[in-house]
């Protein structure tokens, strides 16, 4: 039996070489992930944390700007649209309202296979005051959607409930 030593070396060299890719482009993916990952989370936070400052650039480029807005709140009022979402401007903008600090607990973020859209559960503490009275939702449950818009992971849904004794 001939041997072909050189054809053998070559395809193990390719072998090697797939091998080697495939595990190259799951590192990528994994870094890719993460980094998407904490872009997410800096949305959601910051669709909180704008309040500390009253920031309402930040807010505004991470709630969605279009009629397909929705949240959901705890007293059951639904909010349809950003200019339905922009009305409650007012309100926050009062030096009546006072951001003290919020804390979001048992953050869970899922991508979708596309890497487009996110949804994500929580927990969160937003401590509040309103008149110098205590405002605050605390214990409240938070799922939301994201959508990466032109680059930017854009919140689309949110739903806020209180848990029931």
């Amino acid at each position: 039996m001939k041997k072909y030593p050189l054809l053998e070396l070559l395809i193990i060299n390719c072998l090697y070489l797939i091998m080697i890719s495939c595990s190259d482009s799951k590192l990528i993916r994994q870094t890719d992930d993460e980094a998407e990952l904490a872009a997410v989370k800096s949305s959601i936070q910051g669709s909180i944390g704008w309040a500390k400052e009253k920031d309402f650039p930040l807010l505004y480029s991470i709630i969605a700007n279009d009629s397909n807005y929705l949240e959901v709140d705890p007293d059951g009022s639904i909010i349809r649209g950003f200019d339905q979402f922009k009305k409650n401007e007012e309100f926050w903008k009062s030096s009546d309202f006072k951001a003290i600090r919020y804390d979001i607990r048992d953050l869970k973020i899922n991508l979708s296979v596309n890497r487009d859209v996110a949804w994500f559960y929580c927990l969160l503490d937003d401590v509040n005051e309103w008149k110098g009275q205590p405002a605050s939702w605390i214990n409240t449950r938070w799922t939301g959607v994201l959508e990466k818009r032109e680059g930017k992971w854009t919140i689309v849904q949110m739903h806020f409930s209180f848990v029931k004794e």
